[in-house]
């Protein structure tokens, strides 16, 4: 009998005797491809498509998130550029305003230079002056006090006392001299 079961086995299909093998019932594949295509149709129309909405909805928001960004980016440029703009501007004004206080402070230092030298011209003159003054007033001195010597060694020389006339020609005789 086991020959038989052998040579019954050797003429079937080899399908047949896999299906038997693996207990594959061609109905039952059947219900269960309608039914898998049933369960992937509404998951489709109830899940997957309302998965890929959002994907979608993501992927356009990711999209207008990163034109903002590019948006922004060309706006953070551009103020950039403007504030390093305004601050090359403001360094140049300030680099004017600060030239221009140099040259008003060599001004006005030119300006009390000339007053100083003004102050110490004045200042000489005047003790030119003074001194021209000072000596005038010892020339007077030195030549009342020299016509006085005169006048006294001249009396005691001659022995005499001398009149007031006498006196008189003798100094302007002495200040004649020493004028000279």
């Amino acid at each position: 009998m086991h020959d038989l079961i052998i040579l019954a086995a050797a003429t079937e299909n080899p399908l047949q005797e896999i299906s038997r093998t693996f207990g594959f019932n061609t109905h039952h594949f059947i219900a269960q491809v309608v039914s898998f295509l049933i369960v992937a149709g509404l998951l489709y129309k109830f899940a997957y498509k309302r998965i890929l909405d959002v994907l979608e909805s993501r992927r356009q928001e990711i999209a207008a998130g990163l034109s903002n960004a590019e948006k922004i980016k060309a706006e953070l440029t551009r103020t950039e550029a403007a504030r390093l703009e305004v601050l090359n501007k403001a360094n140049a004004q300030a680099n004017l305003l600060i030239e221009e206080a140099r040259a008003a402070a060599a001004r006005v230092q030119e300006i009390e230079t000339q007053k100083a030298i003004s102050a110490a011209a004045d200042i000489v003159s005047k003790a030119k002056q003074a001194a021209e003054a000072e000596h005038a007033r010892m020339l007077a001195d030195l030549k009342r006090e020299v016509g006085r010597l005169v006048v006294d060694t001249t009396s005691k020389v001659t022995g005499k006392i001398l009149t007031v006339d006498d006196q008189k020609r003798l100094a302007e005789e002495t200040n004649k001299q020493l004028a000279a």
